[in-house]
This record gives C-alpha cells, sequence and structure tokens, in this order.
C-alpha cells in the first residue's frame, strides 16, 4: 500500500471528532507544501511492538546521530492521541523557539521545544499553528 493509502486510511480509522480535525490539518498542510514529501509511521519498532501513537509526516529533516550515523525523517508531524492532537516540528536547533514564537499566542496548547499539543482545533488560532508550520518547513 502506498503512503498516500495508509494515511487515507489511518485517517479513516480515527473515531469523530479527531478524524475531521487530522483531515483538516493534513489538508492544511499539504496546501502549505504541495509537492512534499509524505511519511506514514504506524507507530511499530523492528520487532512489531507498538512503541508510539501513528504519525503522518511532511518533508525532510535529516538527523546526524552523535556516531556520525544519518537518518532521514519528516520535519513536520501530525498525530492523534488520548489527549487530542499533536503537531511535530523537528530539527529546530533553539528548543525555546517555538515557546517564545508561538506559546502565548496560539491559544489553548502545551508547546515545547518541538511539539505543539492541544485537544481541539477549535481551542487553538488555526493561523499561528499555520505560521509555526511555515517555519518548520523553511
Amino acid at each position: 500500500m502506498n503512503t498516500e493509502k495508509q494515511i487515507q486510511k489511518y485517517i479513516d480509522s480515527l473515531a469523530e471528532p479527531k478524524r475531521s480535525e487530522i483531515q483538516e490539518l493534513h489538508h492544511i498542510i499539504l496546501g502549505l507544501a504541495p509537492a512534499t514529501k509524505l511519511w506514514f509511521l504506524d507507530g511499530r519498532n523492528s520487532e512489531n511492538k507498538i512503541v508510539s501513537n501513528p504519525n503522518i509526516g511532511y518533508g525532510i529533516h535529516t538527523i546526524k546521530y552523535a556516531d556520525g550515523k544519518v537518518k532521514e525523517f519528516y520535519r513536520i508531524g501530525i498525530s492523534a492521541n488520548t489527549s487530542g492532537i499533536s503537531v511535530y516540528i523537528m530539527g529546530i536547533e533553539d528548543k525555546n523557539y517555538l515557546i517564545k514564537t508561538y506559546g502565548e499566542k496560539i491559544g489553548k496548547a502545551s508547546v515545547s521545544g518541538y511539539c505543539i499539543k492541544f485537544k481541539t482545533l477549535k481551542h487553538i488560532d488555526i493561523h499561528i499553528l499555520e505560521q509555526a508550520i511555515r517555519y518548520g518547513f523553511q
């Protein structure tokens, strides 16, 4: 199954209202970066054990490890979780940037060094989230 079909299958498997909200976020991100590489991570490790929630990823970020190895990963990710939705913005060197820049403006959300977590889209300012995602793609 190709990545787009995996993503749609994942979105379709979600209960409402998360299904609609993840679908909306997916369309927003594709609108911001229409030709971006898509990723789907089902949350399972190499031993097929569940280690995280499934994630939809966008773009390419190269992770450089201390031992010199490199790995491609997504730049922006979204995931439904038990308490709401998480948006991951990878590769930001200043771990306080998201908090300082968007934390007070985004609305009812928890903002960390690489993640913006919220219960529902209606609790946040979607335009501020779009700004953060655009920044992540730069």
